[in-house]
């Protein structure tokens, strides 16, 4: 059985564990604290673009296509009106490979389907924009 633990580590830091595997990812407040570590906003964004990407990987796996090297690159923007929340998560999808247009359909409607995408409110929107036969990273 998998569990998920948070830990408050004091001075605006917290500590997430997976268990049984030990898998750590490091919190901190962009705002009082260092902001080194990632921020809870960092990984509503990740989240959100995690979802999307494995839910075209999904369809690229059954369909035998090649996402290796997709890189998302994520901004966010936060808002304090009418309350302080993210108001919007801008996604960009840079596919080094090429595919058909019904391809990248088939893979972009699964995005779009992503249970976490599906689960913000109407005030925060999020954007996805897709780049096809663009460089691999570095």
């Amino acid at each position: 059985m998998n569990t998920l633990r948070l830990t408050y580590d004091g001075d605006q830091h917290a500590t997430a564990l997976k268990e049984p595997h030990h898998n750590m990812v490091a919190i901190d407040c962009p705002f009082t604290a260092k902001g080194d570590e990632f921020s809870p906003g960092n990984l509503l964004g990740i989240s959100v673009a995690g979802c999307m990407l494995l839910s075209m990987g999904a369809v690229a796996q059954r369909d035998h296509l090649d996402l290796s090297g997709t890189v998302i690159d994520i901004a966010l923007t936060e808002t304090g009106d009418p309350f302080p929340h993210v108001d919007s998560i801008t996604l960009a999808f840079n596919v080094p490979q090429d595919f058909s247009v019904t391809d990248r359909l088939k893979m972009e409607r699964a995005a779009a389907l992503c249970p976490i995408k599906l689960s913000f409110r109407d005030e925060t929107t999020v954007t996805a924009t897709y780049h096809y036969a663009t460089a691999k990273a570095a």
